[in-house]
């Protein structure tokens, strides 16, 4: 694979594929800008090296319709000003007008495609709307690691026609991280599963269990293990058609020495409203009109023990419904805990991510990886379309 400081760039026409898919406001502005922020250094390596930078992205899911509120517009003046310079925005992705603006850029200037999901083929990775966007450029580079595990067009097909292709320095920096803490990490090495359902992490589950020597489940999808194990989870979400399944995962897990933990004691509530009225039971009484929505303080010191005595972390999934006070505890408690480690901790997911940052604990791990979908199939063993089409 091909890195960018491999490429000449000077004068070169760039094509940059990135991940733009931010969170927007009810103004149509940018609430959360670390995909952004994340790829300016690649950014930056072609604009101080001369080349003509095109980006290209993707925002929510128009269904291959133009769709003004899946504009990219927000986007290109976000990074307008954290460049201190115009980034202009094309009224689309191909097309004659789009091929003379990139032909009018100057070595030093760049420019923002508009949602390629505009065009329905670039989902379907059609070999046409491909080989047109290939057209734009002398150089592709992929920097969207969080669009890496989709096989579309910008992203894969793309790679047939370009005549050179490179990986950005984000893209780099994930798999770097990932291959320090999975291919070959500093023992012993810890993973914390969370999130609403055991059903999307079945994959990662079976993948981990024989490779890690610490595994910690929490947030909602602790409930179906729960229910594994005989307890009453009253109103929570369990997912019935994957109990037995859950019961066999922690057998495998016990087979192989594993530590396996899974919280002792839980915050519940009839609401899970922001202030609701809530309380901690220990597991095996949770009241049968309430529902699980936090780990417990006992629950927390437990984790932290085992935690403590690991030397690689990677966390993916929160630990109870973080977005509304008072079950944030527990997830932003095990932030600020993960954050005051000497230890490899990486953090991976939407959610994960998002909790950290709210935790204050952003600078306090060693790495948030940008990618949800894309990380979570790397930590299943899934190899990335897009990762493999760069080492053609």
């Amino acid at each position: 694979m091909k890195t960018l400081d491999e490429v000449d760039l000077k004068g070169k026409r760039v094509f940059m594929r990135v991940d733009f898919n931010v969170p927007l406001d009810k103004e149509q502005r940018v609430k959360d800008d670390l995909r952004i922020r994340a790829v300016l250094p690649s950014i930056r390596k072609v604009l101080d090296a001369g080349g003509r930078l095109i980006l290209a992205s993707h925002l929510g899911r128009p269904k291959g319709k133009v769709a003004r509120e899946f504009s990219l517009r927000p986007a290109a003046e976000q990074l307008s000003t954290l460049l201190g310079k115009p980034v202009p925005l094309a009224p689309d992705c191909i097309g004659p007008e789009v091929e003379n603006l990139v032909a009018q850029l100057r070595g030093g200037e760049a420019l923002l495609l508009e949602n390629l999901r505009f065009h329905p083929e670039e989902e379907k990775n059609d070999p046409g709307f491909s080989e047109a966007l290939a057209g734009l450029a002398d150089v592709y580079v992929n920097e969207a690691f969080a669009a890496s595990h989709r096989a579309h067009a910008s992203v894969q097909g793309i790679t047939r026609f370009a005549p050179v292709c490179a990986a950005g320095y984000q893209l780099q920096k994930e798999i770097e991280y990932f291959q320090k803490a999975m291919e070959n990490p500093e023992r012993p090495l810890a993973i914390i599963v969370g999130g609403a359902k055991v059903s999307t992490k079945l994959g990662l589950l079976e993948n981990l269990i024989p490779r890690t020597d610490c595994l910690i489940i929490g947030g909602a999808m602790a409930n179906t293990f729960f229910k594994a194990r005989g307890l009453e989870t009253g109103q929570s979400l369990v997912e019935d058609d994957f109990v037995e399944k859950a019961s066999r995962l922690l057998e495998a897990g016990k087979k192989r020495g594993i530590q396996i933990l899974l919280p002792v004691d839980v915050v519940v509530s009839s609401d899970q409203s922001d202030g609701a009225k809530a309380r901690q039971v220990p597991v095996e009484k949770v009241p049968e009109d309430m529902r699980i929505l936090d780990i417990g303080q006992n629950s927390l010191e437990a984790f932290e023990a085992a935690l403590a005595k690991c030397r690689t972390i990677i966390w993916n999934g929160p630990m109870g419904v973080f977005e509304a006070p008072p079950f944030n505890r527990g997830t932003f408690a095990l932030a600020e805990f993960l954050g005051s480690l000497d230890a490899l901790t990486v953090v991976g997911g939407g959610d994960s991510a998002a909790a950290v940052r709210q935790a204050g604990a952003e600078k306090k791990v060693s790495y948030i990886s940008t990618g949800g979908g894309a990380f979570l199939e790397m930590l299943e063993g899934k190899e990335l379309p897009g990762v493999l089409a760069l080492g053609k």
